[in-house]
């Protein structure tokens, strides 16, 4: 009988966004499968039952192009991320294998179990990953001890070694049909809506933008600048009828983009070491960075809606065999 925690990171969408695909596959293969989410809530629902909710410790975004530090520490609660560290019981499993995760990561640590770090952060931690010009041995530190793992096995725009292999692409994506309709979707969630509204309508009043902004509670919009709450649904639709995507320097979002072939442009989140690292991997790729909203920048965007074109990829679907090869390796290693 095999029993498999799978603890998730709960801030931002992509962790979530890649575990609808990562579930089913561990259902299948494992006696028994509870999961852990950690962080603040997600726009994405889950069709899954959750055994574990913690507040852990995710990240807010703000809205001026970074993570709102403010805010971040002001939802940190440092007595109930002990408490849950201490009481989770992680012992009770064959395998926790860990998306970036805190609680468990450190439950693990600390009663010293195996834990496997099956994410994308892992391959941004790898040697011969990109990395930005410019060192952040503070970014990197944070990056490297925020869920520390044994074991690991990471996804990335591009395979660098072994235990990297390219991005996991929901099924939903995997099954669209790509079209353009001429509007360019827009998912920038570190900017408020007023701010990507003016910029947007500075850069182009003929463009027609979609904007989906976590700030926002209802749809409105502004001459050419539709803005949408993020809904998963809404986006995905959006992102295959777009003739291009305009976002962070995230990872589900560029990767479904590129796979999707559509023109990709991204600025990478202020103060924030892993989409700096996102960012010098896309740029290998070809992809063009503007490094923020402000006035000195938006020449780039100008430049890539006049002759920005799509960065071919090949992104096969792979999940299962990834999944297998780490159940028979961290196991066989076990049993030894």
């Amino acid at each position: 009988m095999l029993r498999i925690l799978y603890a998730i990171q709960g801030t931002g969408n992509g962790h979530l966004a890649r575990s609808l695909d990562i579930v089913p596959l561990l259902q299948e293969r494992a006696s028994h499968l509870d999961v852990l989410i950690s962080g603040p809530p997600s726009d994405i629902q889950l069709p899954y039952p959750v055994r574990y909710r913690c507040h852990g410790m995710g990240f807010i975004f703000g809205k001026s192009g970074g993570i709102s530090f403010s805010k971040t520490f002001a939802q940190l609660n440092a007595p109930a991320l002990l408490r849950e560290t201490r009481e989770l019981p992680v012992k009770d499993y064959d395998l926790v294998i860990n998306d970036f995760e805190p609680v468990s990561a450190w439950a693990c640590r600390l009663r010293q179990v195996p834990c496997v770090a099956l994410s994308h952060q892992s391959a941004v931690l790898g040697p011969e990953a990109p990395r930005p010009r410019r060192p952040d041995p503070v970014g990197h530190a944070v990056l490297r001890h925020y869920a520390p793992s044994t074991a690991h096995y990471g996804f990335h725009f591009e395979r660098y070694d072994e235990h990297t292999f390219t991005p996991v692409i929901r099924r939903q994506v995997r099954e669209l049909t790509p079209q353009n309709d001429g509007h360019y979707t827009v998912y920038l969630p570190a900017y408020d809506e007023e701010t990507l509204v003016n910029r947007l309508r500075y850069i182009s009043r003929d463009v027609a933008w979609e904007v989906f902004s976590k700030h926002s509670q209802q749809e409105s919009r502004h001459g050419n600048v539709r803005v949408r709450p993020v809904s998963g649904a809404a986006f995905t639709d959006s992102l295959s009828r777009s003739a291009g995507v305009f976002c962070g320097a995230g990872f589900e979002t560029p990767a479904e983009a590129l796979y999707l072939g559509k023109k990709l442009l991204v600025v990478p989140m202020k103060n924030q070491y892993e989409q700096a690292c996102n960012a010098a991997s896309l740029a290998h790729l070809g992809v063009p960075v503007v490094k923020s909203l402000k006035d000195k920048h938006l020449t780039g965007v100008e430049e890539w809606l006049r002759f920005g074109r799509p960065i071919p990829v090949d992104y096969p679907d792979e999940t299962g065999r990834i999944i297998d090869r780490l159940l028979m390796e961290q196991l066989g290693r076990k049993r030894h």
